[in-house]
């Protein structure tokens, strides 16, 4: 595997398009061909092929063609015979730019789609203890904005409305649900309603079509998302893509078995594919081919786009060996982080996979908290059933492992904790906590079908509360979008095909619920104004957090001695889950409360001199001296 690692970092092998007005070259890596045809379109669909070569087979399976003049507009397949048969016309593993629907190359000059400006922009290299992500899909956040002039489009994210919510809100990170060309979407008929949320790749190195102004030129698509990295990152916003290398939409048709049979995925001892997605197939990133092509794509995606990080989706699929060799091949500054689990068992040893548990082997690369998740608000596969928020005993050491982010911390039980017996993390920041994200219901609906009869009041202070914890944590805080504005999905869990009426952001609830964006805006200006509450080192937080002693429905920890050199001494959290209101005893001194009753202000709400606070029924203080 060092052959490999090294290959990774010097060549590259899956650049099958090489554009120029005196000739195109054309390569496609199959290393068990017998013959490979190169088909040439004039359209993106329909039609017949004006013009057939065959390519010429090279060294270690390389397949190569070059075909003289300016071929820019055109469209091109291969077709790959093996085993005596063709497989079927594809674009390609590495198209960069195709025709509508994905099912042909296009061929472009990718440096005609750059936005004015774009040779100065590039990832803006927060470090993980600036990062704050706000999780949102293409569609969701535009497409019932009234004044929207691209609703559901790429564009949409360069809009006035859309930079000024996102600043005002105080994110510096915007997390991209799937937005390479996915299958599930039909871009010939947009006029028709369709939704999906894109975790049915394609074609995984090119942006989505039905997200694009235009979907029959390849170029637009390229351009647009391009666009749109650079408003946000004139704004301050870093963009992190949500990638699926895990599976394809299907095997028989995709373009990784229509070019490599088998190489791609994983099957069992018995012959039959393995299905650690879900969705019918694994890819087996152990194998040196889907390893070099992860590396590439995703560094193809990190150059071509100038993208600030990467959400793995089902993470626990690949092997620990590959995430650490593509961490090793990006800049240190671009963030990484990814579900530490699988849906289903994979044909690789599990000590070797990418989960949660072996996070601490992947240095500078994050899992998602789902223990924390879970304590707070209930369990995954129970909607009904709820945890600390709802009153519930029992949930405290798995909220506390969150809240140190995870780490080996002398107050922690790890015993006690829900899912993780031991600590995950080497260092707090590769913890992303969080209470809700998009494949799961929202906090709302999850609040209203834990807790029976809950009314808007208490559905509000529940949900500030539980954000309290996220943005108060010492890892990486997510939030799903639309939660600022008391977002719901009508009580559905999984809604990826759901149409807009569950999945629209609504954005009359800003003027509906005014105190809740307050409280959210202030939490996260909260967190960047103060490093106590993203320490970022182990050590550090081992030294300066520590948790004070409370009954059950309660929570409370101490940032203390101008922790990460902090302006404020010290600074106490209480989590109130109680409906009655708690006294919480605490060293003496005089304290000024920032965060009481609902309300966040950093200049003071009040000031008292006392060794016992009063925390209000189902909330949050936080005071400080």
């Amino acid at each position: 595997m060092a052959v490999i690692a090294a290959l990774s970092m010097n060549a590259e092998m899956y650049n099958e398009m090489t554009y120029t007005k005196r000739g195109t070259t054309f390569t496609l890596v199959a290393q068990k061909a017998q013959a490979v045809q190169l088909n040439i379109y004039t359209e993106g669909t329909g039609g017949k092929a004006i013009k057939t070569v065959a390519m010429k087979k090279g060294p270690k399976g390389t397949w190569k063609a070059v075909v003289k003049g300016d071929l820019k507009g055109r469209f091109y397949t291969f077709n790959v015979k093996q085993g005596g048969k063709m497989l079927g016309e594809n674009p390609g593993m590495f198209a960069k730019a195709v025709g509508v629907n994905g099912k042909r190359g296009a061929v472009i000059d990718l440096a005609a789609t750059n936005p004015a400006g774009w040779e100065n922009d590039k990832a803006l290299g927060y470090a993980p203890t600036d990062i704050i992500v706000y999780e949102s899909h293409n569609r969701d956040i535009s497409v019932s904005r009234k004044e929207a002039r691209y609703p559901g489009k790429f564009m949409a994210l360069t809009e006035p409305w859309a930079i000024d919510h996102l600043k005002s809100l105080g994110i510096t990170a915007i997390h991209l649900l799937p937005s390479f060309d996915y299958a599930s979407v039909d871009e010939e008929h947009l006029d028709r309603p369709q939704f999906n949320w894109g975790y049915d790749p394609l074609n995984y190195n090119v942006p989505e079509g039905s997200y694009a102004t235009d979907p029959f030129k390849p170029e637009v698509r390229v351009s647009e998302f391009k666009q749109m990295v650079k408003a946000l990152h004139d704004a301050g916003i870093a963009v992190i893509l949500d990638v699926v290398y895990n599976h394809t939409m299907d095997i028989n048709n995709s373009n990784f078995q229509r070019t490599n049979p088998d190489v791609f995925y994983r099957k069992r001892a018995d012959g039959t594919y393995s299905d650690g997605s879900g969705c019918g197939n694994e890819t087996a990133s152990d194998h040196p081919l889907m390893r070099q092509y992860m590396i590439e794509s995703f560094n193809y995606w990190a150059k071509e786009y100038h993208l600030d990080g990467f959400r793995v989706d089902l993470m626990g699929i690949h092997d620990i060996e590959t995430m650490n060799l593509i961490r090793k091949s990006l800049p240190e500054d671009i963030f990484i982080y990814g579900e530490g689990w699988s849906a289903g068992t994979c044909a690789y040893p599990a000590e070797k996979l990418a989960m949660k548990v072996n996070t601490y082997q992947m240095p500078g690369i994050a899992a998602f908290c789902d223990d924390m998740r879970d304590a707070l608000r209930g369990p995954f596969n129970d909607d009904h059933q709820g945890a600390f928020l709802a009153g519930l005993a029992g949930h405290q050491e798995s909220i506390k492992a969150g809240i140190v982010g995870c780490i080996e911390h002398p107050q922690v039980d790890y015993s006690k904790v829900n899912y993780s017996k031991k600590p995950w993390a080497a260092e707090p920041t590769q913890s992303m906590a969080y209470i809700s994200c998009h494949d799961d219901m929202c906090l709302v609906d999850r609040l209203k079908t834990s807790i029976p009869g809950i009314g808007i009041d208490e559905l509000i202070r529940l949900d500030l509360l539980g954000q309290t914890a996220v943005f108060t944590s010492q890892g990486v805080p997510f939030m799903l979008s639309g939660e600022e504005m008391l977002r719901d999905k009508k009580g559905v869990h999984n809604s990826f095909k759901s149409p807009d009426s569950i999945n629209q952001l609504p954005w009359d609830n800003l003027q509906k619920y005014p105190q809740v964006f307050a409280y959210y805006k202030g939490l996260i200006a909260l967190r960047k104004a103060h490093p106590a509450f993203r320490m970022g080192k182990a050590e550090l937080v081992r030294k300066h957090l520590e948790f004070l002693p409370v009954g059950e429905g309660l929570m409370a920890f101490r940032l203390k001695d101008h922790a990460a050199g902090d302006q404020w001494n010290d600074i106490i959290v209480v989590l109130n889950a109680n409906k009655h209101a708690c006294m919480v005893d605490v060293p003496e001194g005089t304290y000024t409360s920032v965060v009481a009753a609902g309300k966040v202000d950093l200049d003071g709400i009040r000031t008292t001199t006392t060794s016992r606070l009063e925390v209000a029924a189902q909330s949050a203080l936080i005071v400080h001296n």
